[in-house]
């Protein structure tokens, strides 16, 4: 039988001691632990089955597993009452059991769900009037965690919009990054300063919001590789880009005590990604300062340095990659394996996440570039010689001041672009602030036989009779003193190899060739 009942009806004119001290208790649970906290002291306090059930039927909490078939179905019975003849509360006996449902008020133009209580019978006379008690606190902590919850995938939303606006800037797409980005605000800059921001997960938000406040042109982006990870872009200025000391936001001290703080040079927009690795490099250096800040110690890119002749090199080498044509609609063309090497090169095995692919997918591809390229990426030569090619294309290179002289020979090797005088100075200084005498010479032998050894920390501690874990320390003392990163990607690690590689052919070493094989 059905008993329909209104809260004005159920509700008397007095206030028993034992109604107030439940308000009461009802109060301290919900500040306690919200809707949760609250049912389960219902529970306790009735002996009932106590949750909330949404109007299509489906239980919102507790978890519908812990409810019995029979119960299940009077709860239904009691949602579709209220549904359909827009009752304030419904009591209905079926068998042993009676169900109590009330529904919850929610915001404007918001379905709020029920709160249903089922028992043996007899029910005790005082429940539905400490169910319609319940209704108020109830409906206030449920429209709060409603709104938390819309908040939450809000800021989810607004951040893989972000994320893709980076993805496409990252890879140098830059006219569709700025159509993607015209939706949201603000405005992309023209040149940039790239921070990167590490710190604990509880600080990210307060970051977000302390540089919203500040900086109102800031983009604000989580990472996508590193969790512990916030990158931020803020607009240089017009003509900034020349400067050296990067301008210290109002934001910055706010989060220094809590977070690391890497910064790049002002870049344009297009070199973003560049920007990014300068940033982390700077980062590097940031977790072994007492102000846990740094600023990228700028020194001339290898592809500029080159200069032209790198573009030549870089365009032979890489056509048989770029002439790839996918033979099947679901296959990797060509603009998809540049770019899973590109994030491969500065990421390692976290492209897959980078890239929102299987890491199986990742493996295929990667063979498939060996392939073409005839390379194999297990040697840090081949993924240096990959690394500078796949820069140079994205470099804005100067056009050659004079033709080449009648009779030069064709495309230079990257052995004869590392030989060139002014590339042997460049790598000198990327050794310099490790060959000082208040360095142990152990610490430049160390990265120098870690570079010799593919990267490889296993085999560098057994040619240095040391531990992995000496190699390490070294290792990170060389990031120091480089200001580069070398343990973690993005890393400078391909840099530092063929820096490595042009004093060698300087001093006439006796080294294997690094050219990678022809493609078959």
């Amino acid at each position: 039988m059905n008993r329909d009942h209104s809260r004005a009806d159920t509700a008397t004119t007095g206030r028993s001691p034992q109604r107030a001290d439940d308000v009461l208790d009802m109060q301290r649970a919900a500040r306690r632990g919200g809707t949760a906290q609250l049912l389960r002291w219902l529970a306790a306090r009735t002996g009932a089955a106590v949750l909330l059930v949404n109007r299509s039927g489906t239980v919102a909490s507790p978890p519908p597993s812990s409810l019995a078939g029979a119960t299940r179905e009077l709860v239904l019975r009691a949602v579709r009452e209220v549904a359909s003849r827009g009752l304030k509360s419904v009591a209905i006996d079926q068998e042993h059991l009676t169900c109590v449902a009330l529904p919850l008020d929610g915001p404007s133009g918001v379905r709020a769900p029920l709160l249903a209580a089922v028992r043996e019978r007899p029910a005790p006379p005082e429940l539905p009037l400490l169910l319609a008690d319940a209704t108020s606190v109830l409906s206030l902590c449920w429209q709060s965690e409603y709104a938390a919850r819309q908040q939450r995938r809000l800021r989810l939303a607004d951040a893989r919009n972000r994320e893709a606006v980076l993805h496409l800037l990252m890879n140098g797409q830059v006219s569709a990054a700025r159509q993607v980005a015209a939706a949201l605000r603000p405005a992309l800059p023209d040149v940039v300063r790239v921070y990167v921001i590490e710190g604990p997960r509880a600080q990210r938000d307060a970051v977000a919001d302390a540089v919203a406040e500040a900086a109102q042109d800031a983009w604000v982006v989580p990472c996508p590789v590193y969790a512990d990870h916030m990158m931020v872009l803020v607009s240089a200025g017009p003509g900034d880009h020349t400067t050296d000391s990067p301008p210290q936001g109002a934001w910055l001290p706010s989060v220094a005590d809590a977070c690391r703080i890497g910064v790049s040079e002002a870049v344009p927009l297009r070199d973003t990604a560049t920007g990014y690795a300068q940033a982390f490099h700077a980062l590097a250096a940031a977790r072994h300062r007492t102000e846990r800040q740094a600023s990228f110690a700028g020194s001339p890119d290898l592809t500029l340095t080159i200069g032209p002749d790198a573009a030549a090199w870089a365009g032979a080498f890489l056509a048989p990659l770029r002439a790839h044509r996918a033979r099947r609609s679901q296959d990797p063309d060509s603009a998809e394996l540049l770019a899973t090497a590109t994030s491969w090169l500065h990421f390692a095995s976290r492209a897959a996440v980078h890239l929102k692919i299987h890491r199986n997918t990742l493996t295929t591809r990667l063979a498939l570039v060996q392939e073409l390229l005839g390379l194999d990426l297990n040697r840090l030569a081949d993924q240096a010689a990959l690394d500078l090619a796949l820069r140079t294309v994205t470099a804005s290179l100067p056009p050659r001041d004079e033709p080449r002289p009648p009779g030069a020979d064709g495309t230079p090797s990257l052995d004869q672009l590392l030989a060139l005088p002014h590339v042997v100075e460049w790598a000198e200084g990327r050794f310099r602030p490790l060959r000082t005498p208040e360095v142990p010479a152990c610490i430049a032998q160390t990265l120098t036989t870690w570079l010799r050894l593919d990267a490889r920390i296993g085999p560098t501690a057994a040619a240095l009779s040391l531990s992995a874990s000496a190699v390490r320390k070294r290792l990170a003392r060389s990031e120091v003193l480089l200001q580069r990163s070398f343990l973690r990607s993005p890393s400078a690690v391909h840099d530092q190899w063929l820096a490595q590689r042009a004093l060698d052919l300087a001093g006439h070493a006796a080294t294997r060739s690094y050219e990678p094989a022809p493609a078959a």
